[in-house]
């Protein structure tokens, strides 16, 4: 069974969140929303997107960070019946037209993560760009692989069942830190992966709540804790890798 849907976790995003579900609706999937904690006023434009056909809002009383958004949307999915959940961010700097081509390979690969690599226009700051390549190496040496091409993007699809079985079995970050920490511990687990390229740009709403000393050092702190978990796996990891 394959029955798709778009998990989006929103946090003061109202002006460009509408345009976001109506890409998205239009390419046919139903979306769940996650309001962690936003603004009334984000709050009010949710509510009136909550009124559509296939639309569906969580709405968190306490803020959780992007990740804890993430995991919230994820098991409401998978509560109402959907197979797989494409996670989008809410703010559009993902580019929806690509939503089908990751949605039919999905159908064609049930069983991988379908993830984003990144084509970046002109509106990437420069330092984030490079920061980027930190994490590559890092997250390169957390598997002993160069399987993962990027875990910073945030548009994937992921199988419910194997994620969900990760979330409730791990601890992952909650914030920031959550995209390249969820990537890593699937790929620990031999789960199948699937890279397709996609347009990414900073952001429509000029909102970005990227804190840059203290998403950093969560970053830092997940890429450790990353480490010592690979030394204890190194061997599984190795053998697996020879059997191939």
């Amino acid at each position: 069974m394959h029955n798709p849907c778009a998990v989006i976790p929103v946090y003061n995003h109202e002006t460009a969140i509408t345009a976001v579900v109506d890409a998205l609706l239009a390419s046919g999937l139903p979306c769940i929303l996650v309001d962690d904690a936003s603004s009334p006023a984000c709050a009010k434009v949710l509510d009136q997107l909550a009124l559509r056909d296939r639309v569906y809002l969580i709405r968190l009383t306490i803020n959780q960070g992007k990740g804890g958004a993430v995991m919230t949307g994820l098991r409401e999915a998978s509560r109402l019946g959907f197979s797989h959940a494409l996670q989008v961010d809410a703010d559009g700097q993902h580019d929806l037209q690509d939503v089908k081509v990751f949605i039919e390979h999905s159908r064609t690969h049930p069983e991988a993560v379908i993830c984003g690599y990144p084509q970046y226009d002109a509106s990437v700051p420069k330092g984030r760009l490079y920061a980027r390549y930190l994490t590559h190496v890092m997250v390169w040496i957390n598997t002993l692989s160069l399987q993962i091409r990027d875990s910073m993007c945030g548009f994937r699809v992921y199988p419910l069942p194997p994620t969900l079985a990760l979330i409730d079995s791990a601890r992952i970050g909650k914030r920031m830190d959550f995209d390249s920490d969820i990537l890593v511990r699937l790929a620990w687990r031999n789960q199948p992966m699937q890279w397709l390229q996609t347009k990414v740009r900073y952001p429509q709403d000029g909102v970005s709540h990227f804190r840059l000393f203290h998403d950093n050092v969560l970053i830092t702190s997940m890429h450790t804790r990353l480490f010592f978990g690979m030394l204890l796996r190194a061997p599984v990891i190795l053998w697996r890798r020879w059997r191939a």
